[in-house]
């Protein structure tokens, strides 16, 4: 039997899908599969200072969490995570002077170039009594640059364990035997193996690494983590029982994968064809993974926007938007109360044929086109396949906008419509999502010189979402906002979830 140790790290892995919020009963059941079975390290999350944003239980681990933790594993090994670029020296007493009578390990996430920031770290962390671990990050690259290797030396005075984390699921075995080999000529502590499952390649992997010796391996029930995933804990366990004979409480095992495939079903990690483009490109499946909660861009379009970040193209040059002074526009948005209030807002536009209309998503254009009011629409990710569809003549799409260059992501421009396509110079309202179609429609607007925008369709989503919206209420919420800091009078015309904008009916300016 190999003396390989083994840690799971579902609920701080997993979390980046959830927020670091989980179901109560969830946890108790995960806490006590992990007790019976042979997996001696256990990471229930992140230790953090306030950050802005909302960042679940999991993500804080107030001290109830773990305590909770170790009375139902009292036999495991603890462990919580700090970022090391969200942490100072200063911030350690308040971090982890509550964990004392419950965690056993601190790992530090640090990325290549941070080893001596984090070396800070380690050297006070040790000295409160803490095994510590070093997730050093992005494997493709730190295997390629001798000064990170040699860069090791001396760790081993504060650090118990050095991980290699494929950070990129974009490693094969051969790789990972030769990395391993190199990094142990470098420095004594034991090794660790945390990879990504894009290019499905983290079993074979993870078999290898622990064949070259490491100490321990990274795992999570189901595979569930960042992007396309981990290592799954039972298919591990599953070949060390077989194969090499470790006992293995099964059933244990099945009541808590159980409860994690339901998650699976809501969430949906796994590789796919866009994670496995950026795995095989070392890119980071963060982007990835936020591009596809937002349900926004094609498979093809994430494809492509992957290849430009490896090798960047030149943007297709389009015409400026250049528009003249309107005092009114309407910003039409995706929600189902533009349907619900269609006829009125038509009635509204034919009476108001000097308001222009501007779309943030091409899904109700048909229903407006035939007015004489100036139309946009902001073409963003799959808008242009929408317009196909909802079009039989291209002719009669109002005049397409793009954000402005470069462009990270891929927009498809259907042909025979770049007569009528133009970008947006500039986004000045707002510092960030300028790919949004939102922020594109916003700045339209503002460059007509509105000093009235008015929003029919922006519903929001009540507290029952589709959790893969959550990203996207936080996009348009901020943009809001912004807006609302710029000197223009925004109102909302139909019922909204979006805070701090003015509500007016539309029925009031009907007359």
């Amino acid at each position: 039997m190999y003396k390989t140790k083994l840690l799971d790290c579902s609920l701080r892995d997993g979390g980046y899908y959830t927020n670091w919020d989980f179901d109560k009963s969830l946890v108790k059941r995960y806490f006590q599969a992990m007790e019976n079975l042979p997996i001696e390290y256990v990471e229930i999350g992140y230790r953090s200072k306030p950050l802005s944003g909302y960042y679940g239980e999991f993500f804080y681990c107030p001290e109830y969490v773990l305590q909770d933790a170790k009375s139902l594993m009292p036999s495991k090994k603890i462990t919580i995570m700090l970022n090391e670029k969200d942490t100072q020296v200063q911030d350690l007493p308040f971090l982890l002077e509550p964990c004392k009578p419950y965690i056993n390990m601190v790992r530090i996430a640090v990325a290549p170039e941070r080893i001596p920031q984090a070396a800070t770290l380690a050297q006070n962390i040790k000295k409160m009594g803490f095994e510590v671990a070093f997730n050093i990050m992005y494997l493709s690259k730190f295997a390629s640059d001798d000064t990170i290797i040699n860069g090791l030396k001396g760790l081993e005075q504060f650090v118990d364990y050095l991980y290699l984390v494929d950070s990129y699921g974009g490693i094969f075995p051969d790789q990972v035997k030769d990395i391993i080999q190199k990094v142990k000529t470098k420095t004594p502590i034991p090794l660790g193996f945390h990879g990504h499952n894009n290019l499905e390649m983290v079993m074979i992997n993870s078999i290898t690494a622990m064949e070259e010796g490491v100490a321990i391996v990274d795992s999570t029930i189901t595979g569930m983590g960042r992007g396309a995933g981990n290592l799954k804990t039972e298919l591990f366990l599953t070949y060390l029982a077989f194969q090499k004979g470790w006992n293995i409480d099964f059933n244990a095992l099945s009541s808590t994968i159980e409860d994690f495939d339901k998650l699976q079903k809501i969430y949906e990690w796994g590789t796919n064809l866009p994670y496995m483009v950026a795995g095989a490109n070392s890119l980071p499946q963060k982007d990835v993974m936020d591009w596809m909660s937002k349900k926004r861009y094609s498979i093809s379009g994430l494809v492509n926007a992957l290849k430009n970040q490896k090798n960047p193209s030149q943007d297709t040059v389009f015409p400026t938007l250049k528009t003249n002074k309107i005092s009114k526009t309407l910003i039409i948005g995706g929600g189902p109360s533009v349907v619900e209030n269609q006829k009125a807002i038509q009635e509204y536009l034919l009476k108001n044929q000097d308001n222009a209309i501007i779309f943030s998503t091409a899904r109700y254009a048909h229903l407006f086109n035939h007015l004489p009011n100036q139309q946009f629409v902001a073409l963003v990710g799959n808008e242009g396949h929408r317009l196909k569809q909802i079009f039989a003549q291209l002719k009669q799409v109002p005049n397409c906008v793009l954000s402005p260059r470069p462009r990270k992501m891929g927009v498809y421009i259907p042909e025979n419509i770049e007569n009528q396509s133009f970008e947006l110079d500039k986004i000045t309202f707002t510092d960030k999502y300028f790919d949004s179609p939102l922020a594109v429609s916003i700045q339209i607007a503002l460059n007509t010189n509105a000093d009235h925008i008015y929003l029919v369709g922006f519903d929001g989503y009540n507290t029952n979402i589709d959790p893969s919206k959550f990203e996207l209420i936080q996009e348009n919420q901020y943009l809001i906002d912004k807006l609302l800091q710029t000197n223009t009078n925004v109102e909302s015309w139909t019922l909204t979830n979006y805070k701090n904008i003015k509500q007016v009916s539309l029925f009031a300016y009907l007359g």
